[in-house]
C-alpha cells in the first residue's frame, strides 16, 4: 500500500501462551505485534484459533479474545468445573489444520514413494 499502513491479519501473527500470558509475534521478525496477560488462572495456556476468534484456557478460566489485536471479547470463570489444564475442540479451530496435516502427509507420502521408486531402479542396473 503506498503511503498507507499495512494491515495487520491473522496470517502476519504466530501465538504463543505461556504463564498466563498469550504473546502475538510478527512470523515474518518474530517481533511481539502485541500481549495479554490473563487476570485470573495461572500457569499453562492452551490456545485454539477458532474463525476469528483466539480462544484461551488459563486453569479453569476461558478467555476469547481478537487474535489481530488481543482485545478480550468475552470470559468464563467456569465455575463449578476445577482449575486444570485444558483441551479446546471447535469446527473452526480444526478444520483447516486438518485439511493442511492430511496435504503435509500426502506429500511425505508421495516424496516417499517417489524415493524408492529410484532407490529401486538404482539397484536394478
Amino acid at each position: 500500500m503506498a503511503g498507507g499502513a499495512q494491515v495487520r491479519t491473522m496470517g502476519d501473527l504466530v501465538y504463543v501462551g505461556l504463564n498466563r500470558r498469550v504473546i502475538a509475534l510478527d512470523r515474518v521478525n518474530g517481533h511481539v505485534v502485541w500481549e495479554w496477560k490473563a487476570p485470573k488462572g495461572s500457569g499453562f495456556v492452551s490456545l485454539l484459533l477458532d474463525g476469528d476468534r483466539l480462544m484461551v484456557g488459563v486453569n479453569g478460566y476461558m478467555y476469547c479474545l481478537d487474535p489481530v489485536y488481543g482485545h478480550v471479547v468475552w470470559e468464563n470463570p467456569l465455575k463449578g468445573y476445577g482449575a486444570a489444564l485444558c483441551s479446546i475442540v471447535s469446527v473452526n479451530g480444526t478444520s483447516e489444520g486438518t485439511a493442511a496435516a492430511a496435504a503435509i502427509a500426502q506429500q511425505q507420502a508421495a516424496a516417499a514413494a517417489a524415493s524408492s521408486g529410484t532407490a529401486a531402479g538404482a539397484g536394478a542396473g
